[in-house]
């Protein structure tokens, strides 16, 4: 019984991975089960042993990355972080900007996944606000202590993680040397300084 359960969750690894080379390479909407099925050396019948379909494998990759994103802050039981400490908001804009970064081809799949809903659908908006429950939590914490915020919480929220995902969907990684054409070559330490001043004076107020 552990034999063929350790063997289902390499299947489903290797499915996984399969598909990040394949969004990647193809993006979502171009990638058919059966190419990424090939590319993980499986049956194309083993995939529906681990997947309903290939937005149910999407899913779970998002969850993944969820995953990645609270083991960062796993452990910390000390109050809600306040975001208009530089640090602190300079550390979970890190956390973000690296799951971002290091899934990059999820990252497509997800926005071409949601865009071929349609844009009345409300996918995205629906994607936004459940990936930056968080940031969300956060912001609640600090109005409730009295700091005057730029708009509702879950619209600020929803905006950070919006503009966050886009940069990672939009620049192409320095490290790979992908970064051509007219891309520029910024570096996550630059990336991450200047969001970290324009959120900081944007959630702190003037003069902060």
């Amino acid at each position: 019984m552990g034999e063929r359960k350790d063997k289902a969750a390499q299947t489903q690894a290797a499915l996984k991975d399969a598909a990040r080379r394949q969004f990647a390479e193809h993006g979502f909407l171009n990638t058919k089960i059966t190419d990424i099925t090939s590319a993980a050396g499986r049956a194309a019948g083993t995939f529906y042993q681990h997947f309903a379909s290939k937005e149910d494998l999407l899913q779970a990759l998002l969850a993944d990355m969820h995953g990645q994103a609270g083991q960062a802050f796993e452990g910390d039981d000390g109050p809600v972080h306040d975001l208009t400490d530089p640090a602190q908001l300079r550390e979970h804009l890190a956390v973000a900007w690296g799951v971002m970064r290091g899934n990059r081809a999820v990252m497509i799949a997800l926005f071409e996944s949601a865009l071929a809903d349609g844009p009345n659908s409300g996918a995205l908006w629906n994607r936004l606000t459940a990936d930056t429950s968080m940031l969300r939590e956060h912001l609640e914490y600090l109005s409730e202590q009295g700091q005057a915020l730029p708009g509702d919480p879950a619209l600020i929220a929803a905006a950070m993680g919006g503009m966050l995902s886009m940069l990672a969907y939009a620049l192409p990684p320095v490290a790979t040397g992908s970064a051509g054409g007219d891309a520029p070559g910024y570096t996550d330490t630059q990336i991450l300084d200047a969001l970290s001043s324009l959120l900081l004076h944007g959630l702190a107020g003037p003069g902060q």
